[in-house]
């Protein structure tokens, strides 16, 4: 008797692995960072919440996680700089305009760290927002005068990761149609940007949670204990700042650094890297970031660790010759275990606050002077940020710190994943 096999025959239409799905996404550049930009609703239903199928998706759109460190199979590019996710919706907070929630998606772990924003990719949150409808287009109709074909349209973003205001005053010009349409090229050159195009002023305001400290073990300059961190020394001078993002400041000499690096001279070192990080690991328990060392692998987004020195001059990245006499000191920074290739923009919050602020040791490297405004030294270049500190019932607060980007669309269309990775 013949047994029949019908039941072990898979049906013709059924496939034999999960199909892609497409959802709408925006790839943008903004400052010196890039990033896949997705409006709120655009997202599978299960994504529009936060947790794990959110998670997942977004380190599929990436190519995360990558142990070969190219995220080839994704829109990242292996840089920190480079896998990065953001999310915009309405806002519904009073007198915003947008919600902005920034993701930093780990190249070589299956986690992405909500913690903090990303200070260059905000850049890109006003412009992306009117491209994508999200922004009243009265208002934008209306920032553009009568009198001329251009303007600026003042956009306000909640950042949501920190619960912070931020404003993006968005170029914009009336094409032939009548329409009005954000203005992306332009004559603005920014270091670590190899084009130039039109500026971003921003401005982030109140960077400082008001229920915290801006500098969190109420000094301004601390002992810091780095002992079994390997340097030559058990304690470096250190200024501890939550503002922008939480940053440990140290003097360039204490790491037996110059100020002047650049990728190659940090990155390419693991013994370096390992001392970086087993500081940056102490810095987060000596700011109350976490209980233990150990609770840094799990949130390598912050705190951010950064080296200042006075000005001096050297070769960019690019062999662009930065003088000493150009700058008020220099400053390097880490970003995901990483030398950043210029600097964070919410590092830049950081010392904008910090060197505006007399007493810190970025003040002190820029020459200790009550300053309004620095152009500090970085891997790529310089960048002028400016920043308003004051100390009120004997607490130090940023009231507001600015700084000068730029952001383009790169790519607006659909990127595809596959439909069992989330």
């Amino acid at each position: 008797m013949t047994q029949s096999t019908s039941q072990h025959t898979p049906l013709k239409n059924t496939p034999k692995f999960a199909p892609q799905v497409s959802v709408p996404a925006t790839y943008m550049r903004g400052g010196t960072s890039k990033g896949t930009f997705f409006k709120l609703s655009d997202l599978p239903e299960r994504c529009q919440i936060a947790g794990k199928a959110r998670d997942n998706f977004l380190l599929r759109v990436i190519g995360s996680p990558d142990p070969y460190g190219k995220q080839i199979d994704g829109l990242g590019n292996g840089s920190s700089s480079t896998s990065k996710t953001v999310i915009l919706s309405e806002s519904d907070k009073t007198d915003h305009d947008v919600n902005y929630l920034f993701g930093q998606v780990n190249i070589a772990k299956p986690m992405i760290d909500w913690a903090g924003n990303c200070g260059n990719l905000t850049a890109a949150v006003g412009a992306c927002a009117i491209n994508m409808g999200l922004i009243d287009a009265a208002k934008v109709k209306a920032s553009v005068s009568n009198n001329t074909s251009n303007g600026i349209c003042e956009v306000r973003i909640w950042q949501e990761n920190i619960s912070k205001t931020i404003i993006a005053h968005v170029p914009v010009y009336l094409d032939e149609q009548g329409k009005v349409q954000v203005q992306e090229t332009g004559d603005f050159e920014l270091d670590g940007v190899t084009f130039p195009a039109a500026e971003v002023k921003i401005e982030f305001i109140d960077p400082v949670d008001s229920s915290s400290d801006m500098f969190p073990t109420n000094n301004l300059i601390d002992d810091f204990d780095v002992s079994g961190c390997g340097l030559n020394t058990d304690s470096v001078k250190a200024t501890f700042i939550s503002a922008g993002i939480p940053t440990i400041f140290m003097k360039a000499e204490d790491l037996g650094f110059t100020g002047t690096e650049l990728q190659g001279d940090i990155n390419s070192n693991s013994e370096t890297l390992a001392k970086l990080e087993a500081i940056r690991a102490e810095g987060g328990v000596a700011m109350g970031l976490f209980k233990d060392v150990s609770e840094a692998q799990s949130s390598q987004h912050i705190p951010k660790i950064a080296w200042v020195a006075p000005a001096q001059s050297y070769s960019a990245s690019s062999g662009k010759a930065v003088e000493a006499n150009e700058i008020d000191l220099v400053v390097r920074a880490m970003s995901m275990g990483q030398l950043h290739h210029a600097m964070m923009g919410t590092a830049a919050v950081a010392i904008a606050a910090a060197a505006t602020t007399q007493g810190t040791l970025v003040n002190e490297a820029a020459g200790g002077s009550e300053l309004g405004e620095v152009r500090f030294g970085h891997p790529s270049g310089t960048l002028l940020v400016g920043g308003k500190t004051e100390q009120v019932a004997g607490r130090w607060e940023a009231k507001k710190v600015s700084m000068s980007r730029s952001a383009r669309r790169i790519m607006v269309g659909e990127v595809f994943v596959p439909n069992d990775s989330f």
